[in-house]
């Protein structure tokens, strides 16, 4: 069986440039499974999705308690690696964030995302106040002895519709790179972004691998991978697709009884 650490060094040689991991991230230890079948190479959660399945809205609105429990019954339906979608880490001071570190450790995840927006509103954390938070998460995982992959995730291209995403943007990412990497961040995670050059532009600048968000207007895999991205993720996507699917299907059951 593997171990925990052993889990985490598999999950870090999954992230090479130009030959992306791919994730599609799962809810619940159902789809983990399903996912599985289907030859995935790592389980990540998706907080949205989570939070959705379990009637809560995103946001950490889903009970730390609940989020930590589905999380470790995800964990006990595999061998592969499972990191956690942590959101902003549940707590205002670093020291918060250290403890949901603990408590995802604990459950038995090799890694997490924490992004450096606030859920109450979405609007940036200052880099300062997101580099504590990632040192935080960092020393959390070193008391208990675990290589812990942390994910920091950056929203500063969700502050602006795709059409003004710039140069500009792109250099506000890269500061923050550089500190949470000093800050003892494992890859850098840049949801929002979808320009091909700026991708490329950042994956040839960036101190950590970068993860991009798959969605309806993203390049394809194959073009991501050319541009050097590291990892691709499908976030809340693939809950929002199976709900469609599920409510056609009792839309079409109760078309034929009153047939």
């Amino acid at each position: 069986m593997a171990t925990q650490q052993s889990k985490n060094e598999e999950f870090r040689k999954l992230h090479i440039a130009g030959d992306p991991l791919v994730i599609y991230n799962v809810w619940d230890p159902g789809s983990a499974k399903a996912a599985i079948a289907a030859g995935v190479k790592a389980i990540a959660t998706s907080s949205w999705a989570v939070a959705e399945a379990n009637g809560f809205s995103d946001g950490e609105q889903t009970p730390i308690d609940l989020a930590i429990e589905n999380l470790r019954r995800i964990v006990n339906s595999t061998e592969l690696p499972v990191t956690a979608d942590l959101e902003s880490g549940y707590g205002a001071t670093p020291g918060d964030v250290a403890t949901t570190i603990e408590l995802a450790i604990n459950a038995g995840a090799i890694g997490c995302n924490l992004e450096d927006s606030f859920p109450s509103d979405g609007s940036l954390r200052e880099i300062a106040d997101q580099a504590a938070r990632i040192a935080g998460a960092r020393q959390a995982a070193d008391k208990q002895g675990l290589a812990f992959f942390i994910n920091a995730r950056t929203d500063v291209f969700f502050t602006a519709p795709s059409s003004e995403h710039n140069i500009a943007m792109l250099a506000e990412v890269l500061k923050r790179a550089e500190a949470y990497k000093k800050a003892g961040a494992d890859g850098l995670f840049v949801p929002g972004l979808i320009d091909l050059t700026l991708i490329k532009k950042l994956t040839e600048a960036s101190p950590l691998p970068v993860n991009i968000l798959i969605g309806d207007l993203s390049p394809s895999i194959s073009s991501l991978a050319g541009s050097g991205v590291a990892r691709v993720s499908y976030g809340g996507a693939p809950y929002a697709e199976l709900m469609t699917t599920f409510k056609d299907s009792v839309r079409s059951a109760m078309s034929k009884r009153s047939a």
